[in-house]
């Protein structure tokens, strides 16, 4: 595979990916992970230490479905969503059918009265299943900046 077709597909995987969790198509937010696939959200400090705890953890995709219907159904919170701004991706390497990448975002949270705040900046560390169309997430870090986790993280960034 070429390279030019190769970053399409993870710009075109990463983009879906923000577009779902910001139109709040939560239920579709499973179908972009394989199934033996991890989710983690957790902070700079904890990732450079080598800890592998996080706020959000999940070891496979019918956690992430768990995590969906638990929220959808159990979880009471303030009503909010998110607008993502990804930054480039950076491909950091290739092996075999599995690309490791990375990517800046921020996330803004507007609640239900409209305020908007910036909630979260990290990055994506990304290991990448690129073996059919179209690609899915096999490990999917996300490193917050901050050790400041507001309460309200309860949607997967």
């Amino acid at each position: 595979m070429d390279d030019a077709t190769l970053r399409h597909g993870i710009g075109e995987l990463i983009a879906a990916y923000a577009d779902c969790i910001d139109d709040d198509r939560l239920e579709e937010w499973p179908d972009f992970f394989v199934d033996d696939c991890h989710y983690l959200i957790t902070d700079r400090e904890s990732h450079r230490a080598g800890l592998r705890h996080g706020i959000i953890y999940c070891a496979s995709r019918g956690m992430l479905v768990d995590r969906v219907t638990t929220l959808r159904r159990v979880l009471m919170f303030e009503a909010h969503r998110y607008r993502h701004i990804v930054g480039p991706t950076r491909i950091e390497r290739v092996a075999g059918d599995v690309v490791e990448a990375r990517s800046n975002f921020l996330a803004v949270r507007i609640m239900h009265d409209g305020a908007s705040d910036l909630f979260a900046t990290g990055r994506y560390l990304d290991r990448i299943d690129v073996s059919r169309t179209p690609y899915r997430f096999k490990e999917r870090l996300v490193v917050l900046d901050s050790q400041k986790i507001d309460t309200l993280l309860v949607i997967p960034l």
